[in-house]
């Protein structure tokens, strides 16, 4: 799943001359259901103020960043689906998005990155073998680097839009409140409900609904 704007044909705008260094992050590795999701980003001239850590920003604030972000800077994003995070487990999951939003994003970019800046304290380098980019990883990198931070506010958004249409699906579950994660909600309509194929499987509350 890829997108880079705002000239596709060319791969990336005229501003992200090398040098230049991408920002990975990712988001859902803590919920019940749906996909983890990485995106990747060097950020352009036109870059909104503002960008910093998904997390500590409002929805509607958030929702508007996304869009001048993707506006304005080469991205990509990459879905794992929670069938492959039961395959693998959610931390190999996460690092196999974060690879694939990266090579995916390169592949259409000029050159080669510089560095690959990750937020957290680990980075996919000799954990997938795809790997094959110099990279750092940056605990509170969101809230530190500009390009982290601009990922992290299209992985959040990417990830959301996905759970909302789920719920439509799974209205009992209200995926559209917890995108996933095990509130009291969520966590009752499983116990009523039992999981779906969107639920993992190998995660502890779901593997016990199973059993039920």
């Amino acid at each position: 799943m890829l997108q880079v704007t705002p000239d596709p044909s060319f791969g990336c705008p005229p501003s992200l001359r090398a040098p230049f260094v991408i920002g990975v992050d990712e988001a859902g590795r803590g919920p019940l259901a749906g996909p983890v999701v990485a995106a990747a980003v060097v950020v352009g001239a036109g870059l909104p103020a503002g960008v910093g850590d998904s997390k500590t920003l409002s929805a509607k604030r958030r929702a508007k960043l996304d869009e001048g972000i993707r506006a304005s800077c080469a991205w990509a994003v990459a879905v794992v689906e929670p069938e492959e995070i039961d395959r693998i487990n959610i931390f190999q999951a996460t690092m196999e998005a974060m690879t694939r939003c990266v090579r995916d994003l390169c592949a259409l970019l000029p050159d080669a990155p510089q560095e690959v800046l990750i937020d957290g304290n680990q980075t996919p380098e000799r954990r997938c073998a795809e790997w094959r980019w110099p990279a750092r990883a940056i605990i509170g990198g969101d809230g530190r680097e500009v390009a982290i931070g601009a990922a992290s506010i299209i992985a959040k958004e990417w990830r959301d839009r996905l759970m909302i249409e789920a719920a439509v699906r799974h209205p009992e579950y209200g995926w559209d409140r917890n995108k996933g994660y095990g509130t009291r909600e969520h966590m009752e309509a499983l116990r009523v409900h039992g999981p779906t194929p969107l639920h993992r499987h190998s995660f502890a509350p779901v593997a016990q609904a199973n059993l039920l």
